[in-house]
């Protein structure tokens, strides 16, 4: 054997043996989850989930860690640039895996490779919902109007960017309508205004926007959907309204790409052995979401096309941020 083989052969042996010790010991310390939003909003609410049922399996804390901050690129820059060992995981979703490529010119991460999909767990459909005011008793009739009077009617966001601005975004392209947009910090000071009558349009999240519908706080339009919401038998799709646009929020776990083999591995069989348990599954339809089960290698071609599908959308549109 010659000395570049004897070399070969020992670099693999080496190699081999990192390998099994990182399957034998991970994790030997704590794992972190970042949440690039607020505590309290949907994304905290999925880590906080994972998180609770990750710590005993694995045998070591799961921390939340919220990293909010210009829309979600904060936090996803923080958690592209962490070390590629599977401790730290970040909460990924159509804002800041798919919208944020097509916002941003100079996004400072890149969704699709500073990235490994562990998983997806959730999808969210969006609510249309108005001020109690309105007196359009129909998606149909609010449309019509609309269309008749560009700019006479209001809608809110969580902030410029957002899921809840693009969403309204696509609504005016698709139905040919013109809105004028009223950004705020979150959801709830958007509520605030829309309950009240100030703002007249919300296109929210299913998560936040469920207490406000049976609370009968706001009046609900349209699902965005392709189907009707079986949560809402009686409410039309988009597609009902003549609008050709469905719309579903999804959110996942993803990993630095990178990570070795063993501790992606691990850490993709928790995300199944969570996303399978019953009471997971029912804490989630309680807030209006269902159970998305891609596999890893279905995440990453998914994310690749919810990437394009926005980013064509978003520029079609002419939103930008920076």
């Amino acid at each position: 054997m010659t000395v570049l083989n004897r070399f070969l052969l020992l670099t693999l042996m080496m190699c081999c043996s990192a390998v099994q010790a990182i399957a034998q010991t991970f994790p030997d310390r704590p794992l972190r989850i970042i949440v690039p939003q607020p505590a309290g909003g949907g994304y905290d609410m999925i880590a906080r989930i994972f998180a609770e049922q990750m710590s005993p399996s694995l045998g070591q804390p799961v921390v939340v860690e919220n990293r909010p901050g210009a829309g979600t690129v904060v936090g996803s820059v923080v958690a592209a640039k962490a070390p590629a060992d599977g401790y730290t995981m970040l909460i990924g979703g159509t804002s800041n895996m798919a919208m944020n490529i097509g916002l941003y010119p100079k996004l400072q991460y890149d969704p699709i490779n500073d990235f490994e999909a562990v998983g997806t767990v959730v999808g969210w459909p969006y609510l249309l919902v108005a001020s109690k005011s309105m007196p359009h008793a129909s998606v149909q009739e609010f449309l019509a109007d609309a269309r008749a009077h560009p700019g006479k009617y209001n809608y809110a966001s969580a902030g410029r960017g957002t899921g809840q601005h693009i969403a309204v975004a696509a609504l005016e392209k698709f139905a040919g309508i013109r809105l004028t947009h009223v950004p705020y910090s979150g959801a709830a000071p958007a509520y605030n205004d829309v309950i009240s009558g100030r703002v007249e349009i919300f296109f929210d999240s299913i998560a936040s926007a469920l207490p406000q519908v049976q609370g009968v706080n706001v009046k609900l339009l349209a699902v965005s959907t392709a189907k009707r919401d079986p949560a809402f038998p009686d409410t039309p799709t988009l597609h009902e309204a003549g609008v050709p646009f469905d719309f579903v929020s999804w959110v996942g776990l993803f990993v630095p790409a990178g990570t070795p083999a063993p501790a992606l591995q691990k850490l993709r069989a928790e995300v199944e052995r969570v996303r399978a348990l019953p009471s997971v599954a029912e804490r989630l339809k309680k807030t209006g979401g269902a159970v998305q089960t891609h596999t890893a290698s279905e995440t990453g071609q998914f994310v690749k096309d919810e990437a394009a599908r926005w980013t064509d959308l978003i520029k079609g549109a002419g939103i930008t941020i920076e």
